[in-house]
């Protein structure tokens, strides 16, 4: 019988593999234009739900940001934190939870992606998240994040589905769902561990992920129940104004009261 466990522990030695896909150079760019276009004078830079540190390093890489990156994993942490060694990269790791924003640092940035403000699946803990994160900000700073909607969901759970994959000594084993009437999407992820020798399986683990897919209607709302405004809202990875069609958005909001 396979033993539940906090999600990214045992899934973290996977995690580069199961987003193998992703370009994190172009999404460094992308938020550097972000950046650019909003805010030119910003210079320090906080990455929340960092996992294992690829694009806070490549955006690092730009040379014009320092860049702090956070994560509520240790297990994904620790292997940002070798990579960084590794590539001797000045990033900087440290836990940090959206639902606990009590550090000492502040920031002319703090960005958010790969949908990880879905992890927030009660509409309390968005609002929570809003009011608290100003105090992260310098004065004049920005906080961006993008978060997946429905159509998102409904384009890609079939894809998810069943996905699977082998790296050294670990294999997973995806089954994705979408329950569209609660906006819930669930991926249940098995992960085995391997023998080296005999590849028999010694050990198996359980991790189950819950993301809430919100609306570009939903999000705004919570913001504007927030002390931010929003400046703009961008759809997918163009400069271009969101819509309810927009698979994933990305909000970049301003402070409207003192930090």
């Amino acid at each position: 019988m396979d033993r539940q466990v906090i999600n990214y522990s045992s899934l973290a030695v996977l995690y580069d593999t199961l987003m193998q896909d992703v370009d994190y150079e172009s999404w460094a760019d992308y938020i550097d234009e972000i950046i650019q276009t909003h805010h030119p004078e910003a210079f320090d830079i906080l990455e929340m739900g960092c996992g294992t540190g690829s694009l806070a390093l490549s955006l690092e890489e730009l040379g014009y940001y320092q860049v702090d990156a956070s994560d509520i994993s240790k297990e994904m942490l620790e292997i940002g934190i070798k990579k960084a060694n590794q590539m001797e990269s000045g990033v900087n790791f440290f836990p940090l939870s959206f639902q606990n924003l009590n550090i000492d640092d502040s920031y002319d940035i703090v960005f958010s992606v790969f949908d990880s403000i879905n992890y927030l699946t009660d509409p309390k803990e968005v609002k929570q998240f809003l009011n608290e994160a100003p105090k992260l900000l310098n004065k004049d700073g920005f906080l961006i994040f993008d978060f997946a909607t429905p159509k998102n969901s409904l384009e890609s759970v079939d894809y998810l589905d069943n996905d699977q994959a082998e790296v050294n000594n670990y294999r997973y084993f995806r089954k994705s769902s979408f329950d569209i009437k609660k906006h819930l999407h669930y991926n249940h992820f098995e992960i085995e561990v391997l023998d080296p020798e005999t590849r028999e399986i010694t050990h198996t683990f359980s991790e189950v992920h819950c993301q809430r897919v919100y609306t570009l209607d939903e999000m705004t709302s919570y913001v504007e129940q927030s002390p931010w405004s929003i400046v703009a809202a961008y759809g997918d990875f163009d400069l271009t104004p969101a819509t309810e069609q927009s698979s994933r958005i990305n909000l970049i909001l301003s402070c409207q009261t003192p930090q």
